[in-house]
């Protein structure tokens, strides 16, 4: 027999002629980079939530009347004429969709304002009770001022009563 040298390519794998086989790059430090940016983008947004959560949640503690306005109510009870933020939405239409059986309401955002703004509007579906069946937000950005935009707020619980649309809140910043 005698002794022929194999074909290209059909020889022992590289390394395997007398010492180890040679180290494959690991992705643990990829892993590693990856996880703390994802923990730290974690913690930022829960800081960003907290803040505003701290900020608006006791009514628009920051100090601006035109920030957030419920719905001013007379002696009676009755809704007086809007002012500020509050008197930039009105209804125009209030219904349930007969398919889905989910309410809608159609807004008109005029914004009185000197400035752009953003609108995050909060509306709340009652029946004849007055007892709340959903509630949902909807919102419309950079509005010019004198400028009017129309938003549909869409709830999405099935209702089988008759509605009422109300305006619960409504949010005004400067775009």
């Amino acid at each position: 027999m005698s002794h022929q040298q194999p074909p290209p390519g059909w020889g022992p794998p590289p390394g395997a002629e007398g010492g180890p086989p040679p180290r494959r790059k690991g992705n643990a430090g990829k892993i590693i980079a990856f996880s703390c940016l994802g923990a730290v983008l974690l913690v930022v947004a829960l800081i960003v939530a907290i803040t505003l959560v701290a900020r608006d949640g006791d009514g628009g503690g920051d100090g601006d009347p035109e920030r957030r306005t419920p719905a001013p109510r007379s002696p009676s009870g009755r809704p007086q004429e809007e002012s500020g933020a509050r008197g930039d939405v009105k209804i125009t239409t209030c219904e349930v969709d007969p398919v889905t059986k989910w309410a809608a309401a159609e807004l008109l955002v005029t914004n009185r304002s000197s400035k752009a703004s953003d609108y995050i509007v909060h509306v709340e579906f009652v029946d004849a009770s007055g007892t709340r069946l959903s509630e949902t937000y909807t919102s419309t950005n950079d509005v010019a001022p004198g400028q009017q935009s129309k938003v549909t707020a869409q709830g999405l619980d099935r209702i089988t009563a008759k509605i009422t649309c109300r305006i619960k809140d409504v949010t005004r910043s400067a775009s």
